[in-house]
Order: C-alpha cells, then sequence, then structure tokens
C-alpha cells in the first residue's frame, strides 16, 4: 500500500496543504507559475507552507523521517565492515558495482560497466564479488548492501533475474553464473546485513548519482 502524501501549493488557484493529488492538480492545472510539492508527512507539509518554495526546489521530501526512537532502535552501521552497491543507467542499461571500507569510503573493487544490464544483477554481483573478496583476503567483516532482493538472492544463491541474455549482455550473464557457482562451491560465515538507509542516509558504496 503506498504511503498517504500531503501537497503544498504556494502559488497556485488556491494555496495551502492538500491530503490529495487530485485536489493538489486542481489548483495548479492551468496557473502560469505554479509552485508546489509533495512531501511524507502533514507536520513537513505544514510546516514548509509557512517557509518559500525555492526553500525546497530540488529537495527530496518524500522520505518519512524517522523518529528518535526509531533511530534508537536501529542503531548505528557496524564498522568496521564493507559495503557494496549499483548503478545502472537505464533498466536494462549500462550497470556498473563497487565495494568500500564503510568507514572510509575507501574503494575495495570496481567492475563495468556492463551492457544491459540491471540494478539487481549488480547488486548481486556486488555482494558475491564482497563475499569473495573477504574470503580470499581472510578478512572476517561483515558485508552491508541496500537491496533487500540482492541479499535474497545471495541467500538462494541464485540470480533470479527476469532480463533476458542478450548477444550485448551475453559477458554480465557469464559473469552471473560464476557468481552463482561460487555460491554453491563455497562457505562463508561472513554476516550479510541490510543497510538502513532512511536512519543512517545513502550506503557508503553509493554511486551518486540519484
Amino acid at each position: 500500500m503506498a504511503k498517504k502524501k500531503f501537497y503544498v501549493v504556494w502559488k497556485g488557484k488556491k494555496t495551502g496543504v492538500f491530503s490529495s493529488w487530485n485536489t493538489c492538480k486542481k489548483q495548479i492545472d492551468g496557473f502560469a507559475g505554479a509552485q508546489y510539492k509533495s512531501f511524507a508527512s502533514k507536520e513537513e507539509a505544514e510546516k514548509a507552507i509557512k517557509g518559500n518554495y525555492e526553500d525546497y526546489k530540488g529537495k527530496d521530501t518524500k522520505k518519512i523521517k524517522l523518529s528518535e526512537a526509531e533511530l534508537k532502535k536501529i542503531g548505528k552501521p557496524i564498522v568496521p565492515s564493507i559495503s557494496v552497491d549499483a548503478a545502472c543507467s537505464g533498466n536494462p542499461g549500462k550497470m556498473e558495482y563497487r565495494g568500500v571500507e564503510t568507514h572510509s569510503g575507501s574503494q575495495l573493487f570496481i567492475q563495468g560497466p556492463f551492457e544491459k544490464g540491471t540494478n539487481n544483477i549488480g547488486e548481486f554481483l556486488a555482494l558475491v564479488h564482497g563475499l569473495g573478496y573477504l574470503k580470499q583476503k581472510k578478512i572476517d567483516l561483515p558485508i552491508y548492501s541496500d537491496s533487500r532482493i540482492a541479499i535474497s538472492w545471495v541467500k538462494k544463491g541464485q540470480c533470479q533475474t527476469n532480463l533476458q541474455i542478450t548477444d550485448e549482455n551475453k559477458p554480465l550473464f557469464e559473469l552471473v553464473k560464476r557468481a552463482e557457482k561460487w555460491l554453491k562451491e563455497n562457505t562463508y560465515s561472513t554476516p550479510v546485513l541490510k543497510w538502513e538507509t532512511k536512519a543512517w542516509g545513502e550506503i557508503p558504496a553509493d554511486f551518486g548519482r540519484k
């Protein structure tokens, strides 16, 4: 179920905070220079209407902020550890992935770009690469990913993508097969953990292209 949003209209037929997109849309349709934006909570929206549109223009206001109690419950990320992430331009599109030290952001490995890939495949490969890296180096550290899908694929030992193999992405799928083979033939004690983006911000391995 989609989370409820609240809409602020600074300039429109009527200004104020609105609880539905349809109501907001009526205020801005046909209004030259309309200024409006959505917010994750009524409190944030009511605060925003007292300010200026320029203060919020271009900013991500759709994320729900966690309470102090929620932040305390989640805690802080474990360090030292490593973090992995992927970036994909298009779906499918050019994809690359990398791993970094969580505390410093120092890059440990990077692969790609690969043609006609997906972000989920990249996240999966990044995790397996990270697991292999830690095992080869005999480093006992946890590994973070912000992708629940990739974590579940790793636990199942299979990349369950629906992407079709083509001549362009054949090298990528060969890498996927190698990753699946590694998971089948190797054991590891590395904790594979979910990066809590809402509490900690973007994962350190993020490519910064959002």
